[in-house]
């Protein structure tokens, strides 16, 4: 039996359906950060507003909020397999509209703002269903090492995507980023298309969903297991939104570095996060849940701060690589402690509630850390962010994570 073989990092890619699924999600995921440096840096190009520059991670991360917890409701009553299909042509036509318009140089602040919250959306009612999946391809006991393996394709993204989107953005400007980006979703859409996924057809009326949502809601309201996922997650994003909103105008402004230097300071975050997860099963088999959370988000406070002190690009590479490491190990955690937790018929509602913290915090993060950087400045901001990162752990005992 697999749950009774021993597993190792790379154990889950043995699963047929898994690998042809996580072989996709990551050409797919590459494509993606391509497309996250085209448009930040097209946003500098068009606005020198840090705000505008942070509201870009606003525009990818609030869709989530709004339609985090209905989505994972959707996924837990329709054919999930149909669901991927739609939501990836979503993603698919927005990134091709944008590079479309991109191109024709059509393309203003606010057409990018809008674009990039439609391509948000297609992730926000994507990713509670793809998660959903990953217990039905493994076995329970690897269940821990897939959550792991699904960040990977997201880091090995971030690793590849910004080096290569530097370069294209170089070459050929951020619509030509935005093209492959359109085309990395059809590798997706072949996969889903010729899984042998059987799930129960269910034609339900919008009086479900809803309801499916309220059921979602009660359950988390009084399980206290997932409430501490909750809130630690959120505890932790509010702070640690503020690299990811930031970066960009560290880069650009403050350091002097242009689409290359910026893609290689995300590239090593990916390397980095790598890294991390090719060890986190060991590290999880060391020491409790806690104990790697609180070191881990110890790590990237420090990263933070460095960020805001450094400005030598060699140096700060290093330090990125270490920002990955902790960054897997926390998204690696809070993911898999919200899988484990939950019974199967309420998993993607609680995946939903958790994303809908988690980049509810990347929404409202960009946003407030944006309005920091414009008043007191971009490594102001991230020294503020670290020290919050620090403060945070305080909720460790009030909310302990088993």
């Amino acid at each position: 039996m697999a749950d009774e073989e021993p597993t190792s990092a790379w154990s889950p890619l043995r699963y047929p359906v898994f690998r042809a699924l996580w072989i996709a999600s990551l050409v797919s995921n590459i494509g993606t950060w391509m497309q996250n440096v085209g448009g930040v840096w097209l946003m500098s190009s068009l606005s020198p507003s840090p705000f505008l520059v942070a509201l870009m991670q606003t525009a990818t991360s609030l869709p989530v909020f709004l339609v985090g917890i209905p989505a994972g409701a959707l996924a837990d009553i329709v054919n999930r397999r149909r669901l991927l299909l739609c939501t990836q042509g979503l993603m698919l036509i927005a990134a091709a509209v944008l590079s479309t318009v991109t191109i024709a140089e059509a393309i203003d602040a606010r057409g990018l703002l809008a674009l990039t919250f439609i391509l948000g959306l297609g992730t926000a009612l994507n990713t509670p269903t793809w998660q959903a999946v990953m217990p039905d391809l493994v076995s329970r006991r690897e269940l821990p090492a897939a959550v792991a393996l699904n960040g990977v394709t997201v880091n090995v993204g971030r690793a590849v995507g910004p080096a290569l989107g530097g370069v294209v953005v170089a070459a050929a400007g951020p619509g030509a980023v935005f093209l492959l980006n359109t085309l990395s979703f059809v590798g997706v859409l072949v996969v889903l298309y010729r899984w042998p996924a059987k799930f129960a057809e269910s034609v339900l009326p919008a009086e479900r969903v809803l309801g499916a949502t309220r059921a979602g809601l009660r359950y988390i309201r009084y399980a206290p297991e997932i409430r501490a996922v909750l809130v630690r997650a959120g505890v932790f994003i509010a702070a640690g939104s503020a690299l990811w909103a930031l970066l960009p105008a560290l880069a650009r402004r403050e350091i002097g570095l242009g689409a290359a230097g910026f893609g290689l300071l995300l590239g090593c975050i990916g390397l980095g996060a790598i890294g991390g997860a090719t060890f986190l099963q060991r590290v999880r088999r060391q020491y409790s849940l806690d104990q790697v959370l609180v070191a881990a988000t110890l790590m990237f406070a420090l990263v933070a701060a460095a960020s805001a002190l450094l400005s030598n690009l060699a140096v700060l590479s290093t330090v990125m690589l270490a920002g990955g490491v902790a960054w897997i190990m926390l998204m690696a955690s809070f993911n898999t402690a919200a899988q484990n937790m939950v019974p199967a018929w309420v998993r993607a509602r609680a995946l939903g509630a958790y994303l809908l913290v988690f980049q509810g915090g990347l929404a409202l993060g960009g946003i407030i850390w944006g309005t920091i950087a414009t008043r007191a400045g971009t490594r102001t901001a991230l020294i503020i962010a670290a020290v919050a990162l620090v403060a945070g752990l305080a909720a460790a005992p009030r909310w302990p994570m088993r």
